[in-house]
């Protein structure tokens, strides 16, 4: 789940975990911003300050870890 993350420098591997249908349309476009496509895609962004809002919007549809 994505919380309380704060805007750095630091790099977050982003994997969706569910689904987007059913949901609301700006949490479908958020996905899409963030480069998800389908269930167990992961993307690799910065943790700055537009990812960081983009996260806090869908944070039960994505998982976010540090990435290696």
């Amino acid at each position: 789940m994505a919380k309380n993350l704060i805007p750095s420098d630091v790099q977050l591997e982003i994997t969706q975990i569910k689904s987007a249908i059913g949901g609301k349309q700006n949490q479908r476009d958020t996905l899409r911003s963030l480069g998800l496509k389908r269930i167990g895609h992961t993307v690799v962004r910065t943790a700055d300050a537009v990812t960081v809002g983009m996260l806090n919007t869908v944070p039960h549809l994505v998982k976010v870890e540090e990435a290696k």
